[in-house]
């Protein structure tokens, strides 16, 4: 990979559906696509009407090979915000060339550049390539945390 080959830019409306293809070439990877149900008028109300999360491209030699959709999280112990990687994918054809190092090293420059106390992520625990990808570089797995969810029925019935 030359520097100049791969480039990153934010995410403009005309890319929501590049955006749902990835997120779908994700969820597929991750044996979860019964499980999207996002569509691109979704998208495109939360990403940039309501500005909820941000997205940036990547493209190689011209061509978007990967994407990654963060927001801002807070932390009350630091005092500051930080960035939570929601997702970050690299289409298979181009893995291996160092496209996954160069985008959480963009994510961790945006961290840097905004005044973010740190940059954090989910795994999944069975997808060790990445898990060994993600120590190789440094990052430390959160021993003591479990991950809690309410969703759907259950969210609106303690909504009421």
């Amino acid at each position: 990979m030359t520097e100049n080959a791969l480039q990153f830019r934010y995410a403009k409306e005309a890319d929501v559906p590049l955006i749902l293809a990835f997120v779908k070439e994700l969820a597929d990877y991750e044996e979860m696509l019964d499980q999207v149900v996002a569509t691109e008028e979704m998208l495109r109300e939360w990403l940039f009407v309501k500005e909820k999360a941000e997205v940036i491209i990547g493209e190689y030699d011209g061509e978007a090979i990967g994407f990654a959709l963060f927001f801002h999280n807070f932390s009350t112990f630091l005092g500051r915000a930080g960035i939570y990687l929601e997702d970050l994918y690299v289409r298979p054809t181009v893995r291996g060339k160092g496209f996954g190092k160069a985008f959480l090293k963009r994510l961790a420059e945006i961290a840097v550049e905004r005044g973010c106390g740190r940059l954090e992520w989910w795994c999944l625990d069975w997808n060790q390539p990445s898990i060994d990808f993600y120590l190789a570089m440094g990052a430390e797995p959160m021993e003591d945390w479990t991950v809690y969810r309410i969703a759907g029925d259950t969210l609106g019935e303690l909504a009421r």
